[in-house]
Formats: structure tokens, sequence, C-alpha cells
């Protein structure tokens, strides 16, 4: 408990144990898989097949997007295409033997102009090799919690042993949006970079109003997958489709269903108090618990929270700010959907004065002298 809380931790500790999902007769899509989720707490608001799994096409690139944002140190490095990097069989870029190009130049064609190309030179300048690569990516969507997926290459081709589900890609697109070099790509209609200009093949970026990214996919035998994400009102949800003729239509049908169906409840903004909690050895007798975060949740007609506070019984000087001293929970149907760590808002110094040391008893002398 004695021990400072970065950022990234108090995320962390913000979690969600998904709540049911109410797919009923308020909404229907003609894909065979289809999930609706809130990005913020990954609640699923609809489900339809969200665990089976099924080929996923150029979706796929954005696990090769977010894995390469991750690994690589700098994206604007220059790099010499290698030969074996062109005519890729598929969407293309259309990448030159000897030509220079950067990371950052690469992941706008992989998923703007979804090049399949530009996924094999990725994964070989990030890895060395479309395997290395492959085995980079499986080890990313364990650690995402992609339990029913499976990866083989970085642009999405169709493979045995390459799968996913509609429950895991939103996942996915939940980590996506949480790395600022992926989501801002995803979201650019278009981008020039170099003598090369990029247009997104994702048309909600224009037919949907807070529309921001992610990814299109298409082969013959997966038929049209989509994942896209959209804001409004300070809510963020996504959506994924797999195998859908009507992938626009349904897309935006499942956002505005669930906009309307669970906006977002404000639960704590950052820095709020919960409580105090006591000090003891310091002239401060208590100190402030404030959240760590803010945190929301959606919610349905009729649905209600209840909230719980545990607080540290006691600290003990000196207390600096950022300490864990407590959580709050949040629960739905005795189920808890969202935690927060609280932390000391301020410092308590201890109220012991310590003795002076010799050099200090002469520093202090010449400065009562003078």
């Amino acid at each position: 408990m004695r021990r400072s809380v970065s950022i990234l931790t108090a995320l962390a500790l913000l979690f969600l144990l998904a709540a049911p999902c109410f797919a009923g007769s308020a909404v229907s899509v003609q894909a065979r898989c289809a999930v609706l989720m809130d990005a913020e707490s990954g609640r699923v608001l609809y489900a339809k097949e969200a665990h089976t799994e099924a080929r996923i096409a150029s979706t796929t690139k954005l696990l090769t997007a977010l894995v390469a944002a991750e690994q690589a140190a700098d994206l604007d490095i220059p790099i010499a295409v290698e030969p074996q990097w062109t005519g890729i069989e598929g969407s293309s870029i259309y990448l030159k033997p000897g030509e220079t190009v950067s990371l950052r130049l690469l992941l706008y064609g992989l998923l703007l102009q979804s090049g399949n190309d530009a996924a094999v030179a990725i994964a070989n300048i990030v890895a060395g090799g479309e395997d290395a690569f492959a085995a980079l990516m499986n080890r990313r969507a364990a650690e995402l919690g992609m339990a029913d997926s499976a990866f083989s290459n970085a642009s999405g081709l169709d493979g045995e042993n390459h799968y996913s589900t509609a429950y895991d890609m939103a996942l996915l697109a939940r980590a996506c949006l949480a790395n600022d070099t992926v989501r801002e790509i995803c979201a650019a209609r278009t981008a020039r970079i170099g003598e090369r200009y990029f247009v997104n093949h994702n048309k909600l970026l224009s037919r949907y109003e807070g529309c921001i990214g992610m990814k299109t996919g298409y082969t013959e035998k997966a038929g049209r997958t989509l994942v896209s994400a959209a804001q409004k009102n300070g809510q963020t949800l996504i959506c994924v489709t797999l195998d859908d003729p009507d992938d626009w239509r349904d897309h935006a049908a499942l956002l505005d269903y669930g906009f309307a169906a669970y906006p977002r409840a404000n639960l704590c903004t950052q820095g709020e108090a919960f409580g105090s909690v006591p000090v003891s050895g310091s002239l401060i007798p208590s100190i402030a618990a404030v959240a760590s975060v803010s945190a929301g949740y959606p919610l349905g007609a009729g649905e209600a929270l209840e909230r719980s506070v545990a607080l540290s019984a006691d600290l003990a000087a000196p207390v600096r700010p950022g300490l864990v001293v407590g959580q709050v929970r949040w629960s739905l149907n005795g189920t808890t959907v969202v935690e927060v760590p609280l932390v000391s808002a301020d410092t308590a110094l201890t109220d012991v004065v310590e003795p002076l040391s010799f050099w200090q008893r002469i520093a202090a002398f010449w400065q009562d002298l003078f």
C-alpha cells in the first residue's frame, strides 16, 4: 500500500468485468459475428457470435500497427526497401526496391491504403522476418486477453492458423485507441508523406459523425470485415463486424444504438476526494484520499451502480502525494465493474526534528553571527 502509483498503474487497476449484453430486438445486423463495446470500461453492449473464430482479413493490420508502434524507438529513421518486400499479393502501396521509406510512411500505407507490401516491410524491419513478427503479434494478443485468436502473418491474408473473434478484435481496438500513434493514423482521412498520397478506405470517417477510425478488411473467404470507433458526449464506442455484406449500415446502426441506449455516466474525476485517512507522527492529523484517475461507465435504462469506499486505517508519516491509500468500487447487480485507486492528495511530514550534525551546528553558529 505504501508506494507511489503512476498513471499507468492506476489505469491498469481501473478494470471491468463485462456485464451481460442486451442484443434483443433493439438492433439487428447481417454480420455473422459482431460486438459493440464501450472503449473506456470494456462493457459489451451488443454481441452476436462474439466468441466464434473467424477470418479477419486486413483488420489484422491493427495488430501489425500496434506491435510496430510499440516496438520501434523511432518511426522516422530512413530505411531502404528490400526487393523481397515488393510485389506482394493483394492491395499495395507499390514499394520499389531501393527507395527510401520510414516506418511512419509504412504505417500510414498499412492502415489507410491497406498495403500488404507495407505489412511485409514492417514485419521485416521490426522483427527481421514475417515468422518472427507473427510471434510478436501472438505474444501481444495474449497480453491483451485475445484468448481465441492466432496470427500467422502481418497482412491478414487467409491462413489456417490466422483467425480471431469479434470480441478479441474489440479488445485489440481498445489497445489501439490507447496508443497515440495508431489512434492518430487510424483517424486520418488522407495523408501525404513524401511523394505518396494515401486515402483512408474507411468510409465511416465521412459517413458517421464522430467516427475516429479504425480498419477495413476483405478477402473472398473472410468476406467484409470492419473495426470502427466513434465518440459522442465524452463516450467512445468500438464496433466489430466479421463477414458482413452490409457493414457500413450495420456499424452506423450499432453505434447509434449504443450511444442512445447506454450513455456514459460519470463516476468520478481525477482528484475528487473520497474521505480522509488519519496520519500518525505528523502535525497534519489526516490526509485526503482522492481518485487517481477519472472514470465512467455506460448505463442502460433503469440500471444503477452501488458504490463502496475502502480506506487505510492509519498512515505513518512521512506521507507523499500519490501514495495508494484505498480504493473506490462500483458494482452492478452485485458484480464489481469499476475500481479506482485512491491516493494521498498532499504531503504529511514527520513532526520529529532530527538533531543537527556537527557541521550543521557550525553553519548555524556562523549564520547567527552574521
